[in-house]
């Protein structure tokens, strides 16, 4: 009976294992090739509207470009993502070993990050390092798993190399505040608050997220991770 039921669910190409989502393996081969200016037009049009919260915007207009096209793909899954689609993980696991194979690891360590998985998140981010090793959002997302598992050092190296790798991207940094303020390391805190000019709102979410590692029982990631 089991067999001929397991029999069954491949005949229905694998629906049975996949809740009725399409499985990666069987998703359109990708293509690493160039949109041409039309499509990159809405390509663009299709990351403003996510940048400015509009996800379902977004999606609707990265539906009526080709699938195959690897950035395409890729947006779609960073969309389904944010909106907590299992759409997500089929299209970031298709990218894999392709032109946006870095891309595609971040994109899983991201999801395994978010489910709490921190030993599958560092995995899949310290894959994508290799693969891209000056991205610094994936230094600042590696970090965070490993700050989360309090791996103080490890998290303090990424972090720094974020902000090295970057500047004007404060994420690192308020996360690096976090990790001193954990340490009660209030001097180095205040300086690098100085240095690269964070908010007080930035130092007070920073203060309250050393709080919450701080606290036992703590559940799910306590620090920020790139969108």
């Amino acid at each position: 009976m089991k067999a001929m039921f397991a029999g069954f669910c491949l005949l229905m190409l694998g629906g049975c294992a996949s809740n009725g989502q399409t499985p990666w393996s069987a998703l359109t081969p990708v293509s690493c090739g160039k949109l041409n200016a039309e499509q990159q037009l809405s390509l663009n049009l299709a990351d403003d509207m996510a940048n400015d919260g509009k996800l379902h915007a977004s999606l609707a207009n990265l539906q009526s470009l080709p699938d195959k096209v690897a950035d395409v793909r890729l947006r779609k899954a960073k969309v389904y993502r944010l909106l907590d689609r299992s759409e997500a993980e089929p299209l970031y696991r298709s990218l894999l070993g392709g032109c946006l194979a870095a891309e595609a690891e971040h994109g899983l360590g991201q999801l395994a990050a978010a489910r709490g998985d921190h030993g599958l998140a560092q995995a899949h981010l310290q894959r994508a390092a290799r693969l891209a090793p000056t991205d610094e959002k994936i230094r600042n997302d590696l970090g965070v798993v490993y700050l989360n598992q309090l791996r103080i050092e490890d998290a303090k190296f990424e972090f720094l190399t974020a902000i090295e790798l970057k500047q004007s991207d404060q994420l690192a940094a308020v996360n690096l505040v976090t990790l001193l303020i954990y340490q009660d390391d209030w001097n180095r805190a205040a300086e690098l608050v100085s240095r690269l000019g964070l908010k007080p709102a930035q130092v007070t979410q920073a203060q309250a997220r050393a709080e919450k590692l701080k606290s036992p029982g703590k559940s799910g990631p306590t620090v920020a991770a790139v969108q």
